[in-house]
């Protein structure tokens, strides 16, 4: 059946077969790309392998784009956001209550942290101008990773200017053909990409299972010089967390480095929101890399790595995605500097952020909303079971003044298909409410 003859038909089965379409199309696309050449002359060059409007990536980002507008729904992405993103945000004149933003704490935004920025720029320009290891050194870089070597009482840390480039440079450098490395199914992107630049053997194991992961390095420890372990403190998609200590004792008992992902975690976890470590109660030094990044709680751009002397100092002097690049920018630094502080000085803002998150999850659970793995913390999925479904549910929200992204097929499996709410210090229970309500009457059977 083709698109023009769907119509009429319910909305559910016009859903179901634009999907099918869609599929089949892609799928088309996908072996079309797979095609070999044949022949010496250049002329049998096909033109997807020189022109980017036929490369198969955007064959494939058009013909979404195209079974979108079939459908009916709006894209939710790149849309503006007209100010400061926070508990609130404006998009085309409209204040929407937010739930699309990384600003936990809220101190994106906050005067003092602003105010530092502004002097930062002041004092060192908008630029340094070099990599720092040349001449873009300042003593801003220094006072923030003193900082956050401080936070987890470990001897020194190093800041990136991507949280992303963190992740792919340390595993990318500091591992190779030799290794293992091990990691959560549900790893960041930046992880995988990072092992595989290392060139070292890449596995994965069940999600949270620290017992698999045991059996796992029982049978493969002796095949490999370094072994790397990966987790995240708390899962982007998901709002779960591992069993830190266990994880521990696995690396201890195999002689492995184990790297925890402090992403979503910082800020958020623990009494006064230092992290996963403050949570379970175990000290720096037993965790072998530490990586977070500076856009979340941090107000700022940028991620680090704290540890012992020597990890530190390698990672200077050699990784690559440090050595050649640009010193981070000084009201970057400024801003997550001051971020810190504020966060050790003012922990109510993480006994409100957790208060909203465990509210929120709470309300989400008692309507029959599918949360998934979520704990509660500051990440909640409303798991949708579809794309499409995922999709028409953001922009109705959105109609009703509520911003929260869908997270689609292939980010998630098209099953687990869900929107993605973020929540906020800032956020109230008013808010809070308004959404559930919200989200009840959009999800009602029709």
């Amino acid at each position: 059946m083709t698109p023009q003859g769907i119509k009429g038909l319910s909305a559910q089965i016009k859903d179901k077969l634009i999907h099918n379409i869609l599929e089949r199309r892609l799928q088309q696309v996908q072996q079309s790309s797979a095609s070999h050449l044949s022949g010496s002359s250049t002329d049998a060059v096909p033109d997807t392998y020189y022109r980017f409007d036929k490369h198969p990536g955007y064959q494939q980002i058009r013909i979404i784009n195209a079974g979108a507008q079939r459908l009916g729904i709006t894209s939710p992405f790149f849309r503006p956001h007209e100010g400061i993103a926070g508990a609130t945000t404006q998009i085309d004149g409209r204040q929407l209550i937010n739930y699309g933003s990384y600003n936990y704490l809220g101190l994106s935004g906050d005067a003092d942290v602003s105010n530092a920025a502004k002097a930062a720029i002041d004092q060192y320009g908008t630029s340094v101008s070099a990599s720092r290891i040349v001449s873009g050194e300042r003593p801003l870089h220094r006072q923030l990773e003193r900082a956050l070597a401080d936070l987890y009482e470990v001897d020194d840390a190093v800041v990136f200017i991507s949280g992303h480039a963190t992740n792919v440079n340390t595993i990318g450098h500091l591992f190779g053909p030799k290794d293992l490395v091990l990691h959560d199914v549900l790893i960041h992107n930046s992880v995988l990409l990072g092992a595989q630049l290392s060139g070292a053997k890449r596995l994965s194991f069940p999600h949270n299972d620290w017992a698999a992961l045991d059996a796992l390095l029982a049978d493969q420890r002796l095949h490999y010089e370094r072994v790397l372990i990966v987790i995240e403190g708390i899962y982007s998609m998901d709002g779960d967390f591992p069993n830190l200590p266990k994880f521990i004792e696995v690396k201890r008992r195999h002689h492995a480095f184990l790297m925890v992902d402090e992403a979503h975690s910082l800020g958020v976890m623990g009494t006064n929101g230092r992290g996963i470590r403050e949570h379970f109660g175990v000290t720096g030094t037993d965790v072998d890399i530490w990586m977070g990044t500076l856009s979340k709680a941090l107000a700022g751009c940028g991620g680090y790595i704290a540890g012992d002397t020597a990890l530190v100092e390698h990672l200077k002097f050699m990784a690559p995605g440090f050595l050649y690049s640009v010193g981070m920018a000084p009201p970057l630094a400024a801003a997550s500097l001051a971020a810190l502080q504020k966060l050790l000085k003012e922990p109510q803002r993480v006994h409100a952020l957790q208060a909203n998150g465990a509210y929120f999850h709470e309300q989400a659970l008692a309507c029959g909303f599918n949360t998934g793995l979520c704990t509660g913390m500051t990440i909640i999925p409303v798991i949708t079971g579809s794309s499409i479904r995922a999709a028409r549910l953001s922009e109705a929200l959105f109609q009703r003044g509520i911003s929260v992204m869908p997270i689609l097929f292939p980010a998630v499996p098209e099953k687990f298909a869900r929107l993605r709410f973020f929540m906020s210090s800032q956020h109230t229970r008013a808010q809070i409410d308004q959404t559930i309500e919200a989200l009840n009457e959009e999800l009602a059977p029709q």
